[in-house]
């Protein structure tokens, strides 16, 4: 076999589809986490903690004195403690929506438990099955 061949087999495989799939969803997903941690939960813990700003936290590594995080970034090294706190608190919320979605899904795969067959008669026992026999051929 070729290898563009193997190649072809192989990248048209459910599975590697699925992945594909998966991973650009999970891309566009990623984004309206990033987006409701920081345009819907950071500023409902900002107020909560009298308007802090996570994003601007930040401690200076080479002498800065600037306010933000953008100012302090162009004139040297800063260490970006808030954006690390964002950036986690995103995961965490990714993490746990992940995890109940496979949740529910596992959930609906699992099949009802399939009730237990009749229980089938013994076997009719062989004196008795003759004596059947013998009944039917004496109507006749």
């Amino acid at each position: 076999m070729s290898f563009f061949s193997e190649f072809k087999e192989f990248a048209v495989k459910g599975n590697v589809v699925d992945l594909a799939v998966g991973v650009i969803i999970g891309g566009a997903f990623g984004k309206i986490v990033d987006s409701l941690v920081g345009d819907v939960i950071m500023p409902v813990v900002s107020k909560i903690f009298g308007g802090l700003d996570f994003s601007n936290y930040f401690i200076p590594l080479a002498g800065q004195t600037a306010t933000t995080l953008a100012e302090a970034k162009k004139t040297g090294a800063v260490l970006a403690y808030g954006s690390f706190l964002t950036v986690s608190l995103n995961f965490i919320i990714l993490a746990l929506i992940i995890f109940l979605m496979i949740q529910q899904i596992n959930r609906l795969k699992r099949e009802p438990e399939a009730a237990p067959a009749p229980a089938t008669p013994p076997p009719t026992p062989e004196d008795i099955q003759l004596l059947r026999e013998i009944r039917d051929s004496l109507k006749r």
